[in-house]
């Protein structure tokens, strides 16, 4: 008994010297991304055991109490998660409309407060990501990391092979000229089903770019996000990352 209070006791006390980067704790509480984390606390936001911090590089124990604009934020453990999003679903945390969100797919099942990577539309179905990993977010929604998307679209009339081009040369759209990075008819189906990549994470982009040519999107489901797809997945079901596609996520910036 003496000795299993001594290992336990020891243990207490090995967990009170492990210490962390406050900006690297902000981000596992799934507030920001560190560099974000650095701005607020250059700016004064943080505060460590009631004192403000505002020197970079400031470690803290697991045990100080942090608070940023007078919040207590808690560090959790991270987690990365695959969805195959179903329709009528919104990717958010909450709506105010009460419709379901991706969220309720994992009402009472996740413990961390997650979010998702990026937005797909209500209807659009196919692979979404979500996690509390800041750093990780940001990398993955970022244009110049140029991660790779690609789409299963459903137009409602044929698409000629002049319009073809014209997507991947690029179209007009309001805010700005945007081309698709690759596009294709799909194999063995009719010419209004082609496969699409971009990198793009604009606002309802590629609805965007087949209306400006006069086509209406039917129905879009994306099949690859950054080295991942759906594969065993049904529709509305998810599952956490494995190990080695974590390390692949983090490790890629242009998958």
């Amino acid at each position: 008994m003496k000795k299993v209070f001594e290992q336990n006791n020891k243990t207490e006390v090995e967990q009170e010297k492990k210490e962390i980067r406050l900006n690297k704790y902000l981000s596992n509480s799934g507030l920001c991304s560190r560099r974000e984390a650095d701005k607020y606390i250059t700016a004064g936001l943080v505060k460590v055991n009631n004192k403000v911090v505002t020197e970079l590089g400031t470690k803290i124990n697991i045990r100080d109490i942090i608070m940023y604009k007078n919040k207590i934020i808690k560090s959790e453990k991270l987690v990365y998660i695959i969805m195959n999003k179903p329709k009528d679903t919104i990717t958010s945390n909450s709506d105010e409309f009460d419709r379901r969100t991706v969220i309720d797919l994992l009402r009472n099942k996740v413990n961390q407060r997650i979010y998702p990577i990026g937005r797909l539309d209500r209807n659009t179905t196919g692979v979404l990501l979500l996690t509390n990993d800041g750093d990780l977010t940001k990398e993955l929604t970022h244009p110049k990391y140029r991660r790779r998307k690609i789409y299963h679209v459903f137009v409602n009339k044929n698409v000629s092979k002049e319009d073809l081009l014209k997507l991947t040369k690029g179209v007009e759209l309001d805010d700005g000229i945007m081309h698709f990075d690759a596009m294709s008819y799909v194999s063995g189906a009719k010419k209004n089903e082609l496969g699409v990549e971009i990198h793009s994470g604009k606002n309802r982009i590629i609805r965007r770019m087949f209306e400006k040519l006069g086509y209406e999107l039917v129905k879009l489901d994306r099949v690859y996000f950054s080295g991942l797809t759906k594969k065993g997945l049904k529709r509305g079901r998810w599952r956490y990352l494995n190990e080695k596609e974590i390390v692949m996520l983090k490790r890629f910036k242009t998958n």
